[in-house]
């Protein structure tokens, strides 16, 4: 894949993962051929901000947990009210990374 292309994805995109998993994203993709492209540059990811914003409002009926696709520890998170409250706040630390490694998930899906 032309480096320019893969250097503007990058730049585009790198809010939504965590800065030592770029370098080898960009590795990955200048791998890459052009028939994956498409299917890439359409990918929407999630962005860890509005996740965090997310958890700190309605955290503790697992919304959080929800959105990145953990539905089962969404419905103990529901079922605890966010585990007294306790679960909830821990989350708040938690939910951008967590969030970051699924958008790796979801970018690995097209590079293999």
């Amino acid at each position: 894949m032309d480096a320019q292309k893969v250097d503007m994805f990058i730049m585009t995109n790198a809010k939504y993962f965590e800065g030592h998993q770029l370098t080898f994203i960009r590795e990955r993709l200048l791998e890459l051929d052009d028939s994956h492209w498409m299917l890439l540059s359409t990918t929407s990811f999630q962005d860890p901000s509005t996740n965090l914003i997310i958890s700190v409002i309605a955290g503790s009926f697992g919304v959080d947990r929800f959105l990145i696709g953990q539905v089962g520890l969404g419905i103990a998170k529901l079922l605890t009210c966010g585990g007294l409250g306790i679960w909830a706040i821990v989350d708040w630390f938690l939910i951008m990374k967590l969030t970051k490694e699924k958008n790796l998930e979801k970018i690995q899906k097209y590079m293999y």
